[in-house]
């Protein structure tokens, strides 16, 4: 075997340099603060059994997809849970992906057209970016939540271009390294304003806000105003996959045009039947209640242990604490984990230098006595 190239080792070795070297980790038995899973939906046994008896009652006991969508993949699950999710979530179409990373990178790298104009939020996720690099389309960020920042670049783009180009315009619903949300009826005021085409990614808002957990879009009834929403599954739903909403003519163009759905295998049967169950049984949770009961006790205890200078503004289950510098922010995490509390570390490159935090995902089954405590240890912590 050759040896490893000098050029890619130099650039691990520079991540060791900065303690910045991403490794993979066994599983533990820490209190979670870590994962996605903000219903607990991923360890429900209900959901379980419920998507075993769906795939029994549709007598289906197949394994794999065998193929894309496009060739033998296709499976008849696909049309009742698309349906279902457009039923759920107010939408003319859905089209479902095997991930949020090849929902983003398939709209993004394929509906904008050369020619046309990008302009997406600076913390906009790395799945969004990677897709935006694939587009033969131009893009430019703008300032983070900032809507006069959005309104000065769309009229500037629309002073240079024709009017044959198209402004598409992206944001998040919460986004998930701040855990913040953006003014989204104001964003989608200049969406019309500037005849622009609106997208929003809703990954961690999905099961979290509105009314059995439909996410803010439609908690603000904005649905009419979108040209596409991306939801994922791999969040609250504590599933996999994820699918994107918007108009019927909008599916047939991605199925026709988008690359990551095209060119690969569909998901199994066993997951559409999760996905399925999961929603069924968010219809009638009360994991969301609780979810933000202990999302606004947590952000009383910031207060209580004098710690809201530290953390950013954010009224989901991501709470953010800033600790500038790789190695202090690794080190209070590691301190916390060993006093039993799974709390991750948020590094540079992944965020900017000097934005390193530790990131609190919150979940129903936390229970107030662990917030506490987790708070008081972290209090301690920042201030030794």
């Amino acid at each position: 075997m050759k040896d490893f190239p000098k050029k890619l080792q130099d650039k691990l070795d520079e991540r060791r340099t900065n303690n910045a070297l991403r490794l993979l980790k066994s599983p533990n038995n820490l209190i979670d603060f870590s994962s996605n899973d903000y219903l607990g939906f991923s360890k429900k046994n209900i959901i379980f059994k419920n998507a075993h008896q769906f795939l029994k009652d549709h007598n289906i006991t197949q394994n794999g997809a065998t193929g894309s969508r496009l060739l033998s993949g296709n499976h008849k699950l696909y049309y009742e849970v698309e349906q279902q999710l457009c039923e759920f979530h107010h939408s003319p179409s859905a089209v479902i992906f095997n991930s949020g990373y090849d929902a983003n990178i398939g709209f993004f790298s394929s509906v904008p057209q050369r020619g046309d104009i990008i302009l997406y939020d600076e913390y906009i996720h790395a799945s969004i970016r990677d897709g935006i690099s694939m587009s033969h389309a131009k893009g430019y960020k703008f300032k983070h939540n900032d809507v006069a920042a959005l309104e000065k670049k769309c009229e500037h783009e629309r002073h240079r271009n024709s009017k044959e180009t198209n402004i598409y315009i992206v944001t998040e619903s919460v986004f998930s390294m701040d855990g913040d949300t953006p003014h989204l009826e104001k964003i989608a005021q200049v969406s019309k304003q500037h005849n622009a085409f609106l997208v929003v990614d809703e990954a961690h808002a999905t099961g979290v806000f509105g009314k059995k957990g439909v996410g803010l879009i439609q908690h603000l009834n904005l649905e009419d105003a979108i040209f596409a929403r991306i939801i994922t599954f791999g969040k609250a739903l504590g599933c996999h996959g994820a699918t994107i909403l918007g108009s019927d003519i909008l599916k047939q163009y991605l199925i026709n045009f988008s690359r990551s759905f095209i060119y690969t295998t569909a998901l199994p049967p066993h997951s559409l039947a999760t996905i399925y169950t999961a929603y069924q049984e968010l219809k009638h949770s009360t994991a969301i209640g609780k979810l933000h009961e202990n999302i606004r006790y947590f952000k009383a205890e910031i207060v209580t242990h004098k710690l809201e200078h530290l953390f950013i503004e954010s009224h989901s289950a991501i709470q953010c604490c800033i600790i500038s510098g790789n190695a202090n922010v690794k080190s209070i995490s590691k301190n916390l984990q060993h006093h039993g509390f799974n709390v991750k570390p948020i590094l540079s490159p992944t965020v900017p230098s000097g934005q390193e935090r530790l990131r609190f995902c919150l979940h129903s089954y936390n229970s107030k006595k662990e917030i506490s405590e987790v708070l008081k240890l972290l209090a301690t912590f920042v201030t030794s």
